[in-house]
């Protein structure tokens, strides 16, 4: 099978480190993946706003990235989200609508792709260190993403996976959200922080590196040395013992 990485803006331009990590643990479980160089930003900030004529010529090059896929598998369940919502940008035009119900159909979260397709669970990691895990507003309210990364998580070894109070309540990113409602958003995230240092962990996890941005820049901004690390990242240090 063709499997194709989508690297997202935030993987790509801020954290590599987290699209290299995805790369080196699906190779382990034998998934090397391709990466078609004119994939572009799904569309997001721009459908947000409200421009989805913007939003429809970059969706449009992801149609066409992935056109030859057999599955498409990204570090964001925010930006895998997006694609769900392109058979709305394109129901007026039949062909690219065909194209976006199949890029739908076909495009996994990391931790959905190893979970729901793969049947992996275990990565045989170890990471003995005191962990909460936020869940991202898009992956678990838009992809239902709940069961996946704790099946991942649970199976670490060495770790002490505690709970986060008020788990569901929203970092205060939102992706421009956070420039509109800068007020709001930081009150958002000033609560999120609270409740993560009430947990006492050592590091703070989750699966999109925006949503982990955001908390992360309010702990250094507090001074507080809460480690934050995308599920790829802690999985791959598991294994890699670096």
């Amino acid at each position: 099978m063709k499997v194709s990485m989508f690297v997202t803006c935030i993987g790509d331009a801020v954290y590599p480190r987290i699209a290299e990590a995805m790369a080196r643990l699906l190779a382990r479980v034998g998934v090397k993946l391709e990466f078609p160089q004119v994939q572009t930003c799904c569309g997001q900030p721009a459908f947000n706003s409200g421009y989805w004529d913007e939003a429809r010529r970059s969706a449009a090059t992801l149609l066409e990235a992935f056109s030859d896929s057999d599955f498409v598998v990204g570090p964001s369940g925010s930006c895998i989200g997006m694609i769900h919502h392109y058979p709305k940008l394109f129901e007026q035009d039949p062909i690219r609508l065909a194209m976006a119900e199949e890029l739908k159909a076909k495009s996994y979260e990391f931790t959905q792709f190893l979970v729901q397709v793969l049947g992996v669970t275990d990565l045989g990691a170890t990471f003995p260190h005191k962990v909460t895990y936020h869940p991202s507003c898009h992956g678990s309210r838009l992809l239902g993403i709940r069961e996946e990364p704790m099946a991942l998580l649970q199976n670490v070894r060495g770790m002490e996976l505690v709970p986060l109070p008020f788990a569901e309540d929203c970092c205060g990113f939102g992706g421009t959200f956070a420039v509109k409602m800068a007020d709001i958003s930081g009150a958002m995230v000033t609560e999120k922080a609270d409740h993560v240092l009430e947990t006492s962990a050592e590091v703070l996890t989750g699966l999109d590196m925006a949503c982990l941005m955001n908390i992360a820049g309010q702990l250094r901004h507090r001074r507080q040395p809460v480690r934050v690390m995308h599920l790829a990242e802690l999985l791959y240090e598991g294994v890699s013992g670096a």
